[in-house]
């Protein structure tokens, strides 16, 4: 029986295919699993990076999908090996699992290149999985594909349909205005999350999973079909036989993922409603591939882009809904002149081949460029004195009048100050007034959470008050709602303007204009950042990864990556282990 081929046709071969000492080690343990001596043939060997993990409810069926990978690898002729990755549960960690994306990214990126593999398969789906996954693939550019957990069922209370996370922030604030009794909140918890799956909102998992496939990183439907529906495992299947002929082709993730594909992807950001977060993890990940990306591009690319698919939070319907009426295929296909039909996909073929034949089965969820949703989608990117490396907002998440807003503004230093004052009845606070929340930047928190869609004060809640201009250097969920300014940079623990921002200063805001500023003269500004640079803070660690995390990461307009991961080392490892 074959102990090895030496052909060195693939990557693997330096680990399998040797007849030596170390060929027989590299062998010999992998058969204690029960493998047969022919499977060291010289096949592509397939990697598949799973984030499976009871404590992520939204990839608790990943171990499932992994099987029905397995399949389809198997049967296309490769050998399917599954390894795991830090799994990031954004509902459960804590402070907040941004800080870990990027450790994630490590995980992944030095597991994919130390091991003997010619392809991966990167199962995720819940927020920061898919990003840090793609990120550390891209650092190591084999053949790649994407498989995301799915959406869960669409949540049900009282006879109507509930959404992940944005009814969430709605029966909160209702309970708190006195709208809803607390036993009535209490029992919609049960009916919201349904099933396993990702949030069924256009929160930060489906933005994801939705841009993954419109850059042609996983198959059609990949964002779309519900977690529990069948075609989801056979859509694993076909993806298990699609990475074999990948590496057969030699089709890298750098092939696929080039600046055509991030423009078709922000474009069909824009026309989902997607979430903010989106822009972080695509900074980080262009930075990973080369691909010039800037905060910019996100306003610019999207200006001629309205809202085309009516989902919460931006709309009303839920991603179940979604894939009923067509999935990204048809919200492509409604954009195909905006769109660059030419950009290769995994499969080899063009992107335009997904969905040049595409259907809107349901025209309320999906619209047509000329009856949209909301005229204004995708992300306004703010400049002026109070964010000079940019702010971000989501036009089609605010309310329209208060796009143009001027109003003093009421600031806590922490999230600790804002949790034990904003339900103060002596709080100094009207409905004209800015909500400013500093510290929550990814030094400052750290990690950067998704706090920056603050609740509103009690007080004027109970006065029918529904919305406020607020700003932060923090983040907010995908599926939440709100005239909220986000990413503020420089944030304020790095000693940007944001950091001096005192109660009463009066803020203008001029979203059209793209424009945010501090009402203050620019010798006042210089002053008051002399003061807080004589006296910063003291820094929030002082050993392990949060050390490191703070000590190398780059503000938002950059990503939020560590400085060193920048970039990419390759596959390459030229020395042995024994």
């Amino acid at each position: 029986m074959s102990q090895g081929n030496g052909s060195g046709r693939f990557r693997s071969s330096a680990s399998y295919g040797k007849l030596d000492r170390d060929g027989f080690i590299h062998r010999s343990w992998m058969k204690s699993q029960g493998l047969p001596d022919d499977v060291f043939d010289g096949r592509p060997v397939i990697g598949i990076c799973n984030t499976w993990s009871e404590i992520t409810p939204c990839n608790a069926g990943l171990r499932d999908i992994a099987e029905h990978v397995k399949r389809g690898v198997w049967e296309a002729g490769g050998l399917p090996l599954e390894f795991p990755a830090m799994s990031l549960g954004e509902t459960q960690m804590r402070p907040t699992a941004m800080l870990f994306r990027n450790l994630l990214a490590m995980d992944v990126e030095e597991s994919i290149r130390g091991n003997p593999i010619d392809g991966v398969v990167l199962l995720g789906g819940c927020d920061k999985t898919t990003p840090g996954q793609m990120m550390g693939a891209a650092s190591v550019d084999l053949p790649t594909i994407v498989i995301s957990s799915g959406p869960m069922l669409n949540g049900k209370f009282r006879g109507k349909d509930i959404g992940s996370g944005t009814d969430v922030w709605k029966f909160s604030e209702a309970v708190r205005a006195g709208e809803m009794t607390l036993p009535d909140f209490m029992s919609a918890e049960s009916g919201m999350s349904r099933s396993p799956g990702t949030c069924m909102t256009m929160g930060t998992a489906s933005t994801m999973a939705s841009i993954v496939e419109a850059m042609g990183m996983s198959l059609p439907y990949n964002a779309t079909i519900p977690a529990v529906d069948a075609r989801r495992a056979a859509m694993s299947h076909e993806t298990g036989r699609a990475i074999v002929r990948m590496v057969h082709d030699g089709r890298t993730m750098s092939q696929v993922c080039t600046r055509a594909a991030f423009e078709n992807a922000l474009r069909v950001h824009a026309a989902i409603g997607g979430s903010t977060n989106a822009v972080i993890h695509l900074l980080a990940l262009a930075g990973r591939l080369g691909v010039e990306l800037s905060l910019e591009d996100f306003d610019h690319l999207s200006r001629d882009v309205p809202l085309l698919v009516d989902l919460q939070p931006s709309g009303r319907f839920l991603m179940e809904d979604l894939h009923y009426a067509g999935g990204v295929p048809a919200v492509m296909k409604q954009l195909q002149p905006l769109l660059d039909p030419t950009a290769l996909t995994v499969t080899g073929a063009p992107i335009g081949a997904q969905y040049e034949k595409a259907e809107v089965y349901n025209g309320e969820v999906i619209r047509g460029v000329e009856h949209p949703v909301k005229p204004d989608s995708g992300i306004w990117v703010l400049r002026g004195n109070l964010a000079p490396g940019g702010a971000v907002m989501k036009p089609s998440a605010a309310s329209p009048e208060l796009l143009t807003h001027r109003g003093k503004a009421v600031v806590f230093e922490t999230i600790e100050d804002f949790k034990a004052r904003i339900d103060d009845p002596a709080l100094d606070v009207d409905a004209s007034s800015i909500l400013v929340l500093k510290g929550c930047g990814p030094k400052g928190y750290p990690g950067m959470p998704e706090v920056g869609n603050m609740p509103l004060p009690t007080k004027l809640l109970e006065q029918g008050v529904k919305d406020m201009v607020r700003i932060s250097d923090a983040r907010m969920s995908g599926t939440a709602f709100g005239t909220v300014i986000l990413h503020v940079s420089p944030e304020a623990e790095a000693g940007g303007p944001l950091a001096v921002v005192r109660t009463g200063d009066e803020i203008q805001l001029d979203g059209p204009a793209r424009s945010l500023n501090l009402l203050i003269s620019d010798e006042d500004m210089a002053a008051r950042l002399v003061v807080w640079r004589a006296n910063p803070p003291p820094p929030k660690a002082t050993r392990g990864y949060a050390k490191l995390y703070i000590d190398h990461v780059l503000g938002a307009d950059k990503g939020a990556d560590l400085d060193f991961l920048v970039g990419s080392s390759g596959s390459v490892v030229t020395r042995e282990s024994h």
